[in-house]
């Protein structure tokens, strides 16, 4: 198979091209050149923001094109109208953003989708900039030859966005640490590594449409995943579980604050913890333990020095510990 990535070398990408090559795959990388490509790979270097940015895609033939781009749809409508005729399928890693909020509990790839924006348009909102880069890719290949990943929460190594890595450097750091409850609030998710998995293997099944990709309902627990990052960081950190409703009345905010943690029972928990997968574990999706997850991150944050790179389009992560610390302290005056 030969393989174009958009980008592949952070995070989402970088994983897709290391599932390639691991199944022996020719994989050509496209990006600006800011970071060094995985290797084994072929780096052709290019803006695609910019004008004139595309043209070192003017050549070239491939089985499949992978693309994950998240900003303005202009940049998936322009690549994949150049690509089209030299590529057999087009994969576009979206997001379960882009259905219309809130879906109910137990949504499936056939729920109500956002207006999605305008190819020419400006960035706007992520939601509308997945779908519209959705339809930009369905423009180009046509729904037979477009495969849509529908992203839930994605985590595990190289991750760029600072939610489970925040999660590790807090626990390790040790003392009692502010656990957001219950203990066994359900979590759906998706390792980086099984999202890449799947992918590929999307190409090699020449799928097409629409998936929902994140691990099974119940896959893991907030309890199952903070437990795991005390075991691999081996610290002394105390987990103190905290209800929700004291959180909320706190002022913290869910997903941000306290990162992958949503209150039960809200419109947004079933939006991002609440999705039907079985259209993608009938076509191969395999997600790994959590604690594999938890304690491969936290040894990919010590071969690079303990501090995790964060992408400059996306909100910083986690809790003030003079905030956490007032928190604990009321609950030990209440006790």
């Amino acid at each position: 198979m030969k393989l174009l990535v958009l980008g592949g070398t952070e995070f989402v990408g970088r994983a897709v091209v290391e599932a390639a090559l691991g199944r022996g795959w020719d994989v050509t990388v496209f990006n600006r050149g800011l970071h060094t490509p995985v290797p084994g790979t072929r780096s052709l270097v290019g803006d695609r923001t910019a004008s004139g940015g595309l043209a070192a895609l003017a050549e070239g033939e491939w089985d499949a094109v992978v693309d994950t781009w998240s900003g303005a749809p202009r940049a998936v409508h322009e690549a994949a109208r150049l690509l089209r005729g030299r590529a057999r399928r087009f994969v576009y890693v979206s997001s379960c953003s882009v259905y219309a909020y809130a879906p109910p509990a137990g949504y499936a790839e056939d729920a109500a989708v956002v207006e999605g924006a305008e190819p020419d348009a400006e960035k706007t909102d992520y939601a509308r900039d997945k779908r519209g880069g959705e339809l930009a890719a369905i423009g180009a290949f046509g729904a037979e030859a477009s495969v849509l990943v529908r992203a839930g929460l994605i985590i595990g190594p190289y991750e760029n966005v600072g939610r489970l890595p925040w999660w590790l450097t807090r626990i390790a750091r040790g003392g009692p640490v502010l656990a957001p409850g219950p203990h066994e609030l359900p979590l759906q998710y998706i390792d980086v590594r099984d999202l890449a998995e799947w992918t590929v293997g999307a190409v090699e099944r020449e799928l097409s449409g629409p998936y929902n990709l994140m691990s099974p309902q119940n896959h893991a627990s907030m309890g199952e995943l903070l437990e795991s990052c005390v075991r691999a960081t081996g610290g002394s950190a105390e987990l103190r579980w905290v209800e929700p409703q004291v959180i909320l009345d706190a002022g913290i905010e869910p997903w941000t604050q306290l990162p992958m943690w949503v209150p039960p029972d809200s419109e947004m928990h079933d939006s991002v913890y609440a999705a039907d997968v079985s259209r993608a574990v009938a076509t191969g999706l395999d997600c790994r333990p959590v604690g594999e997850t938890v304690a491969d991150t936290w040894r990919w944050l010590g071969a690079i020095g303990g501090t995790a790179p964060q992408r400059p389009d996306r909100t910083s992560k986690g809790l003030d510990p003079e905030v956490e610390a007032k928190v604990l302290a009321r609950l030990d005056q209440d006790a």
